[in-house]
């Protein structure tokens, strides 16, 4: 029942987007890898100076656990954030291709056939990956698509599948406790969750 969950909840969330044939996780480039890609030169006096655009480094004051089920909670959200933030970047990056190729279709007859063939590709295609996540998971991952599309699944659902069927998900997560309406930066542990992203995309986590 609870793989049903995040593959309603996930699944549908990436059905709003176009997807190729060959998927590539989001991978974040670590300092080293950044530093040779953005490697330039100058020239001063006859001399070829090389200039290094350094990365971000993210300076935070250590955390501090009240005990040690507090500390394994922290850790437990380090492990979700980095499974799930790569899914939420993906699931923005095929909503912006979504877009193009909606665009070039003339009428809301081809986009709509285009979506409902969609659908079931991305169904049959990424319930392996959505299906492995937990429900706790599964509900971070609802919050990241927020942060990182500036809009929460149900707006997007419903942008793509129209209201009934944005009402219809939203019930259905509801009786699992879930939202699609959930907003990032409504949470108490959002904060921290922002410091692990940060930490994490610079390759300090």
């Amino acid at each position: 029942m609870k793989k049903r969950l995040i593959y309603s909840i996930c699944g549908l969330i990436c059905s709003m987007s176009i997807f190729a044939s060959t998927l590539q996780q989001t991978e974040f480039i670590h300092a080293e890898t950044a530093l040779k890609k953005q490697v330039k030169a100058i020239i001063e006096n006859g001399d070829t100076i090389a200039l290094y655009e350094l990365p971000t480094v993210w300076v935070y004051p250590p955390m501090k656990f009240k005990n040690k089920r507090e500390e394994k909670f922290y850790w437990r959200t380090v492990r979700d954030v980095k499974k799930t933030l790569p899914l939420s970047k993906y699931i923005k990056e095929v909503i912006i291709a979504t877009n193009d190729t909606l665009m070039m279709l003339p009428t809301k007859r081809e986009r709509d056939k285009y979506m409902r063939g969609f659908e079931k590709r991305i169904y049959k295609q990424e319930y392996g990956r959505m299906s492995k996540l937990t429900l706790r998971q599964g509900m971070l991952l609802i919050r990241l698509v927020d942060r990182e599309c500036d809009a929460t699944s149900y707006e997007l659902i419903k942008a793509y599948r129209g209201a009934f069927t944005a009402g219809f998900y939203q019930m259905f997560a509801k009786m699992f406790g879930a939202s699609l309406k959930t907003e990032y930066g409504s949470h108490k542990d959002d904060a921290t969750i922002e410091r692990i992203i940060n930490l994490v995309e610079s390759g300090q986590l």
